[in-house]
């Protein structure tokens, strides 16, 4: 019966183990989309501003950082 107990606990282990790996897993994939929406959501700030006030350099350096990021 303790030999049967341990293989059980040693395989929610192993189960534990698996499904932490997976969740950080997708944990760093939002933290990959929410940074790819911070950066096309200052494209798109800079895009509405009237053209008189828009700031082109910084607007080819956003669209290019976003554009690397794809």
């Amino acid at each position: 019966m303790s030999n049967l107990r341990s293989k059980v606990s040693g395989m929610a282990v192993v189960d534990l183990r698996r499904r932490v790996r997976v969740l950080e897993e997708e944990v760093q994939e939002c933290r990959r989309l929410n940074l790819r929406l911070a950066e096309l959501t200052d494209v798109v700030s800079e895009l509405l501003l009237p053209v008189e006030q828009r700031d082109e350099e910084r607007l080819t350096e956003l669209l290019a950082k976003y554009q690397n990021s794809l």
